[in-house]
């Protein structure tokens, strides 16, 4: 029985994906990105009972790599192609409908075409996870940025743009070549040749993992001081940390 619970933990991350799917395709962004949150809890608790429950197996390295796919790869894009649909229009409320513009119709439907980029974000997130399943070098360290944590970079833009209340920040984050630009970046971060330290802790021991303690305590003080604006100095903290840390090494 107990080699199921990892597997049965993994479904909850695809159910949290299903939900989170949803709602982003209602551009009820902000409840998309709560279940983004909650699956990658799911994802992380399921590789934890995994190691706990010493119950690894091919099939759980599959499943969740599917899962990710649906929390982390699909649901990003739906959310990159709402935000460029929000630049074309001059933005509006995330959580409501898109104003009428008859510019916006293509092939019969009130969609602008530059949206469909965003989804670049999702076909970038099945070829790293094709190529995670298959590596077996990516044990303590991955190359290039995970999904998970990419997923999070990408649902925070729509967060920031609901609770930092900064019009110069929501202007950037409108901007269509910004939002361009992130998405090249986001599929490159994901299929670059990086080598970055995964949260996984073989013992609690500080001397041993003091990049990860050093790395959670300091997320810490950004989250609180700097709220959603945080995640993206998080992850460009979390690249730049891994870099040096490998610089060190040699």
């Amino acid at each position: 029985m107990k080699r199921h619970i990892p597997n049965l933990i993994t479904l909850l991350n695809v159910f949290c994906g299903c939900v989170a799917t949803v709602f982003a395709v209602l551009n009820q962004l902000e409840l998309a990105a709560v279940f983004v949150f909650l699956g990658i809890v799911f994802d992380f608790f399921d590789g934890l009972a995994a190691r706990v429950l010493d119950v690894k197996s091919e099939l759980g390295l599959q499943l969740d790599s599917l899962a990710d796919m649906i929390t982390s790869g699909l649901v990003p894009g739906i959310v990159m192609f709402q935000l460029f649909a929000m630049s074309s229009t001059g933005g509006w409320n995330v959580g409501l409908n898109p104003p009428s513009d008859q510019d916006s119709f293509w092939l019969g439907l009130d969609i602008y075409p530059i949206a469909f980029l965003g989804f670049l974000i999702t076909m970038a997130s099945a070829y790293r996870l094709a190529k995670f399943n298959i590596d077996e070098n990516q044990v303590s360290s991955f190359i290039g940025l995970p999904t998970p944590a990419n997923a999070l970079l990408i649902l925070s833009l729509p967060l920031i743009l609901l609770h930092q209340n900064n019009d110069f920040l929501n202007g950037i984050i409108l901007n269509q070549w910004f939002l361009i630009g992130m998405t090249i970046l986001s599929a490159y971060l994901l299929n670059s040749r990086m080598e970055l330290f995964a949260l996984k802790f073989k013992n609690w021991s500080f001397q041993d993992n003091a990049l990860r303690y050093i790395f959670i305590i300091i997320s810490l003080v950004l989250l609180v001081t700097m709220k959603f604006l945080a995640v993206p100095v998080i992850i460009a903290f979390y690249i730049f940390s891994s870099l040096l840390s490998k610089i060190s090494a040699k």
